[in-house]
């Protein structure tokens, strides 16, 4: 307590210069430009953000030291705000940051009264400044500190509705950035809070969910489409804390209205003349309503089933139109017709409706039968469209839409597999095995559809032809060979489900004679070569499991060929440590055989034992020379990861240190 007193004065000083002086944190998008212009930020300075952690973190625990002396340096700088004798654009703005830091590390009490006078003079500061502006960087100041606590806004209701519609006005100003900070402010809020807004508080005759829809299309009159988009979101997340499902779908239904009007006008004009949906502004009428739609599936999840189950059908027969008018365009233009804007701007409205369809069906919890309705209409339209189409117009989005139906519905989609690879396995792999490089996308959503098919309908792997596993295998290999580090460890966690699947299967030994020596060798090609150091974790698993497998008498048939062995192993597990010694004996002409066996025999005698398997794997590759001059943080990412978690429970353990944004506190918000 005496060293306490005794640092309590240059503790002040460091205090007071920590909050002039603060860093710019990320979510601000209003600055000064070196011109004296308030400008919209749009790239993130790392530089600053590392400082604005460390002042963060020194902030809170110099709070904690003292929170009075904090509470009051703070206010203090904020009455020279207000009376004049100190307000400049960049005062306000390290000031504003600086309380913002400090959310979460005040007992709750203090916190309500510090924030009660905080944000009235605030609000009264934007009042009597003149000028658009000062109002502008006052606003984005208001609009960055209310979103920092949202415990506060949860336990003050008068205040909450304040600034919910304060945020509404800013939506008005046309300043540059404001918008955009009132949209994502108004959205952080309201998932903290939105219980609030569908619960009838004291004093008011309906709940501010009701009041805000009547008013919808005043206060987004001024938004950009984008702006409207997230607006949409945040309604959404409002209405699905609705428990009344009466009440919950009379708000859906109200806030639609808007997109379902045009969506309406529309379809009628194309009944009448199907040449009005060519029209550009059509088309992006038609993108735009679709976006919104996807915004509101975000946050509503199964609450949106409605809706989507009114647009659903006309929406597929638009993607089927203007698929068969992209597929046209490519063919009379050739390879450039795809880029011509028309072409892109069709496209968009394809991956708008396959990603509301994706998003609907993700979201959508406990609703079986929802898969039943939804999937057998997309068959043609989506699927036999992708396999007619040419290649530079097929999308990859339908491939990771048909993982999260499979990844969503699971055994039940077994059925409809063989039709999902049928269409689109063959003509894809052809797109992405002439290189490393083309259609980026579809190689990743590739492979996230083939695990998961694997890991939900394994069944229906089991059925394919030998000669349609082998291209399974050989698509696996290509995936982990790859650089692309997502391609690979994508790669690597199928090949982890098939391996583990097969094992258990009864053509566990017909799958592993056939595939086991090639797994092993291409594993082994990848783990010691240094461009695939990121799949270092991956890579020892497989191993384990191959290893395992051996030692255990897992497989029962012999592994080698006994047409061309001239003498017969007395089990596989023999057999594979001959097989790896000259496969590694060969690779790494600089270590001696002895010191390649020893490194076998470790891999059979640790195989139970995955950190000691991890080790000696990770003690060889040093020694093979091919890692020893390098950076091989890679090796290490399991213990990073254990480490970094141990930070985080550290951090944890400190008020305010890990933000109450950056808190799941769902059970909170009551």
């Amino acid at each position: 307590m005496q060293r306490r007193q005794l640092y309590a004065g240059p503790m002040s000083k460091l205090r007071l210069l920590m909050i002039c002086r603060m860093a710019k944190p990320e979510e601000v998008l209003i600055v000064e430009d070196e011109n004296g212009n308030i400008v919209r930020e749009t790239m993130k300075d790392n530089d600053v953000l590392v400082q604005y952690k460390i002042m963060r973190e020194t902030l809170i625990y110099l709070a904690h030291l003292d929170h009075e002396d904090t509470e009051k340096q703070m206010l203090k700088k904020l009455s020279q705000q207000l009376s004049g004798e100190d307000y400049t654009w960049n005062n306000l703005n390290t000031l504003c940051w600086a309380i913002g830091s400090i959310s979460g590390s005040m007992v709750e009490e203090q916190e309500n009264r510090f924030l009660v006078m905080v944000i009235r003079d605030l609000l009264n500061l934007c009042e009597i400044t003149k000028g658009k502006d000062n109002k502008a960087v006052i606003a984005s100041n208001i609009m960055y500190v209310v979103g920092q606590y949202p415990r506060f806004l949860r336990a003050h209701w008068k205040f909450l509705k304040t600034v919910v519609n304060k945020l509404f006005e800013f939506m008005h100003e046309i300043h540059p950035g404001v918008q955009d900070m009132a949209c994502d402010t108004f959205l952080k809020i309201v998932q903290k809070c939105k219980r609030k807004f569908v619960t009838v508080q004291v004093g008011e005759n309906e709940p501010f969910v009701s009041e805000l829809l009547t008013t919808l299309p005043t206060t987004i009159a001024d938004l950009e489409p984008h702006q409207i988009h997230s607006f949409y979101e945040s309604v959404g997340t409002m209405i699905q804390a609705e428990s009344d499902a009466i009440k919950r779908d009379e708000y859906l239904q109200r806030l639609m209205q808007l997109p379902n009007q045009k969506w309406a006008e529309i379809i009628g004009q194309a009944r009448q003349s199907v040449d009005f949906l060519k029209d550009p502004d059509v088309i992006r009428a038609v993108l735009n309503i679709l976006q919104t739609n996807t915004s509101a599936a975000t946050s509503l999840g199964t609450y949106f089933l409605p809706q989507i189950s009114l647009i659903f059908l006309d929406m597929l027969n638009v993607y089927r139109m203007y698929s068969e008018l992209i597929s046209t365009s490519i063919a009379q233009g050739g390879p450039y017709a795809s880029r011509t804007s028309i072409v892109k701007l069709l496209r968009s409205v394809k991956r708008e409706t396959l990603k509301l369809i994706e998003t609907f069906l993700d979201k959508a919890e406990g609703q079986p039968h929802i898969g039943k309705q939804f999937v057998p209409p997309m068959m043609d339209p989506v699927l036999g469209d992708y396999a007619r189409n040419l290649p530079d117009a097929r999308e990859s989005e339908v491939l990771s839409l048909f993982a999260t139906i499979i990844n969503k519905y699971k055994g039940s989609m077994i059925e409809d597999v063989p039709r999902i690879f049928e269409a689109v396995f063959q003509c894809t792999l052809e797109m992405i095995t002439k290189n490393f490089e083309d259609y980026p996308e579809h190689r990743l959503k590739f492979f996230s559809l083939l695990r998961a098919i694997a890991a939900n309908c394994f069944p229906a792997l089991i059925h394919l032809s030998s000669e349609q596993l082998k291209l399974v295998i050989d698509s696996i290999i290509w995936a982990f060979r790859h650089t692309e580090r997502n391609i690979a460890e994508t790669g690597l966690n199928l090949l982890i489900e098939m391996l583990k699947n097969f094992q258990a299967s009864e053509f566990c030994n017909q799958f592993f004679r056939t595939y086991f020596l090639t797994i092993e060798q291409e594993i082994f090609a990848v783990l010691t070569d240094t461009f695939h150091k990121p799949g270092f974790k991956l890579h020892v698993l497989v191993l384990q499991h191959l290893f395992c497998l051996v030692e255990s008498d897992g497989v029962t048939e012999p592994l080698w060929d006994v047409a061309t062995v001239p003498y017969p192993y007395p089990n596989n597990g023999l057999f594979i440590r001959e097989y790896t010694i000259k496969l590694l004996s060969s690779s790494f002409p600089n270590m001696t055989t002895t010191e390649v066996t020893q490194f076998v025999n470790g891999l059979f005698e640790s195989g139970q034992d995955l950190p000691l398997f991890k080790n000696h794997i990770r003690d060889f590759l040093v020694q093979s020379k091919e890692f020893s001059a390098q950076d091989n943080k890679d090796l290490y990412a399991d213990e990073a990861a254990v480490q970094r978690e141990k930070e985080r429970q550290r951090m944890l353990s400190i008020p305010g240190l890990i933000a109450p944004n950056e808190i799941q506190d769902e059970m909170l918000d009551s």
